[in-house]
């Protein structure tokens, strides 16, 4: 496959469309201060534009073209129901400045997303202002430390206990926010000892972050003793959501002991999301805390009046311009509806039979560290096929390439040498994951008898190996004239 040229190569003096009569200058359009000069634009047809990025596309993977088992990150099918109902021109062209009065269909929309996750994961409140996961664990962080302010132990509670298994961007929010983290190391089962954590407890806990079911896709059995530890020691539990979808409707982070959390609209809601954007990131929390959530609330008057709330005094403020990704809201409310209850209920179900059909099959050719039921993703282990052949995991997801998948999550959590993360989703058929399984088997097989064409893949794509560390640290960005 010859490479894509690039739009400023085909471009042609001439060549653009004209929209405005020649001869008209700039300014006419433009204000002098909005025009700059250092902005050399190629002249392309229309046509010629849309056939650029037609074929970019096209060559880029998406859900919609294969099985995209990326742990940690549910990449399920997003429903074209969701896309409908986004695009109706009330939701669509509404400006966000609008009078309450006149987008109170939107007001209501927003509410009941509120009222549903509220109900569905066992919080008192949610607000969907913050962007995306990450956001929403920044703005969880600093509604603890709001807390802990108004009791008077701003100073006392520093520290912010992170289990190893939790997700990656735990110990990151936490130090944004000034905490310092206390890692917590997994017991032989992958989990939390209850043990182990209450002797890192202490007058200088925080929060205790933790994902349940954790990155190696185990729950953790002892939830309700943790959280009665944390909270006798006068810290806080906070819930990543980023794994809900093994739990969702069957059973609540609010029963098992935690006061705050974020969902990942864009993954247990099935939300397009992949290359940088955008999320959807709505926080819940227990009574307590709700005077701290982030502005606005969708509020909801005695004479059925939908309104936006900004006069909360003890509010963390507001964590993103606008209100929320409404788009977001519209798709995600779009799919509660869609299934319901029991849908719900079922989704997770087929989630976790999808992951565990799947770790039975690969545990076949590679290591399962743990091997027993695991929820909606489970960690296998390249360590030995390494020690054997000296191919790596980083190996074995480049050969997915070449045979049509994407590739898992590799190298992480830190805690499982050569790992490969893989969470199936429950939108992938028997045959898909069957076909998966066959194919990861062939490139052990492959490996074992010619490693060298496992390490020199891939080889069908457009690009082919690259210098993972010169990309990240050298990244060649911008076009320039040769």
């Amino acid at each position: 496959m010859s490479e894509v040229p690039s739009i400023f190569e085909t471009g042609r003096p001439g060549r653009a469309n004209a929209y405005f009569p020649s001869g008209r200058a700039l300014e006419e359009f433009l204000p002098s201060g909005a025009a700059r000069a250092d902005l050399p634009l190629p002249e392309n047809s229309e046509l010629d534009v849309v056939r650029h990025f037609t074929r970019l596309a096209q060559r880029t993977f998406s859900i919609d073209s294969g099985f995209y088992p990326l742990g940690s990150c549910t990449m399920k099918y997003n429903p074209r129901i969701n896309e409908a109902m986004a695009a109706l021109p009330g939701f669509r062209d509404l400006h966000p400045f609008s009078p309450m009065e006149l987008c109170q269909g939107a007001l209501a929309v927003t509410y009941e997303l509120q009222r549903l996750l509220s109900s569905i994961f066992g919080m008192a409140q949610f607000s969907l202002n913050p962007s995306a996961g990450a956001h929403a664990e920044l703005a969880a962080l600093l509604i603890a430390k709001a807390h802990f302010r108004d009791r008077g132990e701003q100073r006392t509670r520093s520290t912010v206990i992170v289990p190893d298994t939790a997700h990656g961007t735990n110990p990151a929010s936490a130090a944004m926010v000034g905490y310092k983290v206390r890692s917590l190391k997994s017991d032989e089962r992958g989990r939390v000892s209850v043990e182990v954590l209450k002797a890192a407890l202490g007058p200088d806990t925080a929060v205790c972050m933790m994902t349940n079911p954790n990155t190696l896709g185990l729950f953790e059995d002892h939830i309700l003793e943790i959280a009665e530890a944390v909270h006798a020691a006068g810290g806080v539990m906070y819930y990543d959501g980023a794994n809900a979808n093994a739990l969702m409707g069957n059973t609540r982070p609010g029963d098992m002991g935690f006061d705050l959390m974020h969902l990942n609209l864009h993954k247990t809601f099935s939300i397009p999301h992949g290359g940088g954007g955008a999320g959807a990131g709505p926080i819940g929390v227990a009574e307590r805390f709700v005077k701290y959530l982030p502005t606005p609330i969708a509020a909801r008057d005695e004479d059925g009046a939908y309104r936006l709330d900004f006069e909360r005094p003890n509010s963390i403020g507001q964590m993103r311009s606008f209100w929320s990704n409404f788009a977001h809201v519209v798709r995600a409310l779009t799919y509660i509806y869609a299934n319901g209850a029991e849908g719900l209920k079922k989704i997770s179900q087929l989630a976790v039979l999808n992951a565990n059909y799947l770790r039975v099959g690969v545990r076949e050719f590679l290591e399962t560290p743990y091997d027993e039921p695991c929820r909606h993703e489970f960690v296998a282990s390249a360590q030995e096929l390494k020690r054997e052949t000296g191919v790596r995991a980083l190996d074995i997801a480049k050969a997915l390439l070449d045979r049509g998948y994407h590739a898992p999550t590799i190298y992480f959590p830190l805690l499982v040498p050569e790992c490969l993360m893989i969470e199936p989703t429950e939108t992938e058929s028997k045959e898909t994951l069957d076909d998966f399984v066959a194919a990861l088997r062939e490139i052990v097989e492959t490996a074992k008898s010619d490693p060298d064409a496992i390490m020199a893949a891939p080889v069908r794509t457009v690009v082919g190996r690259v210098d993972e560390t010169r990309a990240a640290r050298q990244p060649d960005l911008r076009w320039t004239p040769s």
